[in-house]
């Protein structure tokens, strides 16, 4: 998650992320290599994005491509499962008119008393923030979800969820088991806002407080 106070090119952050991505591996050893996606504003201040199946190091030379704004979400993409790969539907960011989002983390043995719409727990997460947020601000909606998955989930081994309403970002971090992995870092300066699952080379980035949210 990336903000500015004024209009950027992203393109040498992207490169970096990229790296990063590429070096970067799962729990289980797999890569980041299912595609990825980057999210927007534009001058109307409405939610664009591009996203592609392919590795994102491999996608360098469009970096550039990508126009300027206040505002980028950018998530790479490890599919869970073999029949969820190569689907651009599962890749990140979320958005819709009001919000842009990201997920990254692992629930077990999800039983809500309700429906939730969404194919793969990303975007079930996604939707149930959603429903949550038409009633409370971000920072007390997370804190909700997270209540609401304790109770009717076997184990929250991570959730960090990421969310822009087109003016502020919202980082909030949770997990139960490899901090190392799930931690996710936050770098501030007078240009530039950031935070990122792992720190990015020529930046300065200290841990999320787990449990709490984090307002750009």
């Amino acid at each position: 998650m990336i903000k500015s106070h004024s209009d950027f090119q992203p393109g040498e952050i992207l490169v970096r992320f990229s790296e990063m991505v590429k070096n970067s591996k799962t729990l289980d050893g797999d890569w980041q290599g299912d595609g990825w996606g980057i999210g927007w504003l534009d001058e109307n201040q409405r939610w664009q994005f591009k996203k592609t199946i392919h590795p994102i190091w491999e996608d360098e030379c469009s970096f550039r491509q990508i126009p300027e704004s206040k505002q980028f979400l950018v998530h790479a993409r490890s599919a869970s499962f073999p029949k969820h790969k190569n689907n651009l539907d599962f890749n990140q960011p979320f958005t819709n008119e009001k919000f842009a989002f990201l997920f990254n983390g692992l629930i077990k043995g999800v039983s809500l008393p309700f429906p939730t719409y969404g194919k793969i727990g990303a975007q079930k997460i996604w939707h149930l923030l959603n429903d949550l947020m038409s009633q409370s601000p971000p920072e007390v909606t997370f804190l909700e979800l997270q209540n609401l998955l304790i109770k009717y989930s076997l184990s929250i081994q991570a959730m960090n969820i990421g969310l822009s309403d087109g003016k502020m970002m919202y980082a909030f971090c949770h997990y139960e088991k490899f901090p190392d992995y799930y931690n996710l870092r936050y770098h501030e300066s007078n240009m530039i806002r950031m935070i990122c699952s792992e720190p990015l080379i020529g930046y300065a980035f200290e841990p999320v407080p787990l449990g709490r949210t984090v307002i750009l």
